[in-house]
């Protein structure tokens, strides 16, 4: 099977992901669409920077008791400190760039919050305005909270103690996969509202094969690090589009005389030319018998969505059925029908 793609930007915020794909013996082709879905968060049109802090830090002065935390919670000491900023790494490397978004780091990227799950208050709005003006950014980013753990870590942990006090029974052996979690509150500042435009709290993990030795298994050394960046990432594609990827069938194949025309018509669409596509399809209408026009206007409908012509595509699947017989003409009606409908 052989596979054509390309872009193609219909309108500001209509974007295709086209594949034209077919086999030799088949009758039909098939075209793939991806359509943008609405991100679960807009930004105002007025921000297009955006500074990104971490404030998730310890105090020196508050790290006791943080050792007891790490014991408990499966957290490597310290840890947490740098894998929060890999964290703020995501987010940069996955919108930055991103539809004119900038994200920039400000003079002062660290500032010291509760270093736990528990939620900070505000920043002060003269703060937050500081820190976007010295980096000329219409909103700020802050991580406000940053924590990890091991599932598995601490299940063994939990277990072997647990076996101990059962008549010092032998401390069972701990599974070979880990899990890394990764907790992070998000909000984003808007200093010319003084607004908080969003607020999230967010958890992620990703599994690793850990490293066993004497009944206790270890993430490996980049665990954390990769899960939090892959966890700064998943949190800033709430600003970003999704996709959904639908399937348009399409004729390859005329009959009698007008087979050659009909087959080089598809050759057009092979190569993403579909206005000369349309051309030769069109000029088939009027000495293709009533199988062959059915089959013309239904590629006809399908080289109009691909072009982002949606109403027109719906009258020539229309006319493909209505006029013409064609069933694959009905079946695509309907269902153009239903997503103008979602529209």
């Amino acid at each position: 099977m052989l596979y054509f793609s390309r872009f193609l930007r219909c309108s500001p915020v209509f974007l295709l992901l086209l594949s034209l794909a077919f086999s030799g013996c088949s009758k039909h082709g098939y075209v793939k669409l991806d359509y943008p879905l609405p991100p679960p968060v807009y930004l105002p049109d007025n921000i297009q920077t955006i500074a990104l802090v971490n404030r998730s830090l310890t105090r020196p002065a508050d790290k006791q008791g943080k050792v007891l935390e790490a014991i408990v919670t499966g957290e490597v000491l310290g840890s947490d400190r740098l894998a929060s900023d890999e964290c703020l790494k995501g987010v940069f490397d996955r919108i930055n760039g991103h539809r004119s978004i900038h994200v920039v780091i400000p003079p002062q990227t660290r500032l010291y919050g509760t270093g736990t799950r528990e939620t900070p208050e505000l920043l002060d709005w003269a703060h937050v305005r500081t820190i976007c003006d010295a980096s000329n950014a219409d909103a700020l980013l802050v991580l406000e909270t940053f924590d990890s753990n091991s599932d598995v870590l601490l299940a063994t942990v939990t277990n072997g103690v647990t076996a101990a006090l059962n008549n010092k029974a032998a401390i069972p052996a701990a599974p070979s996969q880990i899990r890394v979690n990764v907790h992070a509150f998000w909000r984003l500042y808007d200093p010319a509202s003084r607004t908080i435009l969003d607020q999230h709290q967010a958890k992620s993990f990703l599994t690793f094969n850990g490293a066993t030795g004497s009944n206790l298994t270890l993430p490996p050394p980049e665990a954390l690090h990769n899960t939090a960046y892959e966890a700064g990432r998943a949190y800033i594609e709430r600003f970003l589009p999704d996709y959904y990827t639908v399937k348009r069938e399409l004729y390859k194949k005329g009959k009698g005389s007008s087979k050659p025309a009909f087959e080089a018509a598809f050759r057009s669409a092979e190569v993403a030319n579909w206005q000369g596509a349309i051309n030769s399809w069109t000029a088939l209408l009027s000495q293709a018998n009533r199988k062959n026009a059915g089959k013309a206007c239904l590629n006809i409908a399908v080289a109009h969505e691909v072009l982002g012509n949606t109403d027109q595509a719906l009258e020539w699947a229309k006319k493909s059925y209505e006029v013409y017989g064609d069933k694959l003409g009905r079946d695509y009606a309907k269902i153009l029908l239903h997503r103008k409908s979602m529209e």
